[in-house]
Parts: C-alpha cells; structure tokens; sequence
C-alpha cells in the first residue's frame, strides 16, 4: 500500500491532489506539527517535514522528488507533461520556480525572522518577502494567459501553484490584476480530485 504523510495545507497538499488524479489506492495519514517530532516520524524522515511518501520498505521524502516520482509511476495520468523531453522540462520549469523560488519567498511569513531582536528588521524581510512573492505570482499569472494549466494541459506543477495560492489567500500578499490567477484558483477549487484531498485534510 501506497501512504502519504500530510499536514493540512502544507505543500504536501499538492501530493495528495496528485494521488487523486491518479486514481490509484493510497493512504493520506494527516499529521500535525507534534506528530512530526515524535520518533515514528522522524524515523521516516529526520527533517520532520511533510511530504513523506512510503511504499512497502521504500521512503521517500522531497516534494519536487515525489511529484516527479508520481509523475513517472504513472504516465497514464500524462501529469508530467505532453511526453515529449521538452514537455517534461516545461514541467520542471515551473515545478522549480514553484519548490526553489516561490516556496522560499514565503518563508519570512510564516515567522522564520522572527528571532530577529529588532522589529523593524523583521518587518522589512516581511516587506520584501511581500515583493518577491508579488514578483514570482506576476510570471506565473502571465503565463497562465490562454492556458487552463501552467503548461496548458494538468501537470504535477499545478497542485503545488494551487497550494501557494491558499497561503495567499491568508497572508494577504498583494494579488491584485492577477486574474489569470485567480480563475485559475477557482478552477481548481471545482476540481473533484482537489475537492477530495483538502476535504480529507479538514480543509473544506
């Protein structure tokens, strides 16, 4: 059996839509951030970090690792892109923007400054953080232009996006005229697969 560790909402979400579009029997084990301390966990990833995807005795952790793996375990689903070598580095070029760039910006909002003594220091890295994600979202809203999909047709890339922009949605970066964004957003929030995976996760 197929198992995917989860934190609601974390990018592990991104996993479990995957998983769903590829229709094939898995476990969603959601956890919280006490659980991912503990030695169980831990044992099978020592960053104490979601995603963890286990198969039988084989783990694997890394959420750019996962998708891609999902993406080759089941080509069926043509998650990876149109088949093609091109095709599938499209893919990748937006899953690493998404995993390198875009993830990291998000970093000083979830509080990783918040060691930092003086106030207006952190409240600058929040500011530039609201820049760089402004930034990165402008790219992606234009290259959603005529496309349904990052790359026109579903890919593993378009969880992750989907993902970021709930983050958005409750940090307040700037959005605005981002319209490409946003119908993407609704047009995955209809999707049934994205549906099922954030009602497991309590998320609707």
């Amino acid at each position: 059996m197929r198992t995917l560790y989860t934190k609601p909402g974390a990018c592990s979400l991104a996993d479990h839509i995957v998983l769903q579009w590829i229709g094939a029997p898995f476990e969603a084990r959601v956890v919280d951030a006490t659980q991912m301390k503990e030695a169980p966990f831990l044992a099978l990833n020592p960053a104490g970090a979601v995603p963890v995807l286990v198969e039988g005795d084989w783990v694997l952790t890394q959420n750019a690792a996962i998708l891609n793996y999902l993406a080759d375990a089941h080509p069926d689903a043509k998650l990876g892109g149109d088949g093609t070598p091109q095709g599938r580095a499209e893919v990748n070029r937006w899953l690493a923007l998404l995993n390198a760039d875009l993830h990291p910006a998000f970093h000083p909002l979830f509080g990783s400054t918040k060691y930092l003594d003086n106030a207006d220091a952190v409240d600058a890295t929040r500011k530039q953080a609201m820049t760089k994600i402004r930034g990165f979202y402008e790219r992606l809203d234009a290259q959603l232009a005529g496309r349904d999909y990052l790359v026109g047709t579903r890919s593993i890339a378009d969880p992750y996006l989907f993902v970021t922009l709930q983050w958005a949605k409750r940090l307040k970066p700037d959005l605005g005229g981002l319209d490409n964004l946003h119908a993407f957003d609704a047009r995955m929030r209809a999707d049934a697969g994205v549906q099922a995976a954030m009602t497991a996760e309590g998320l609707i």
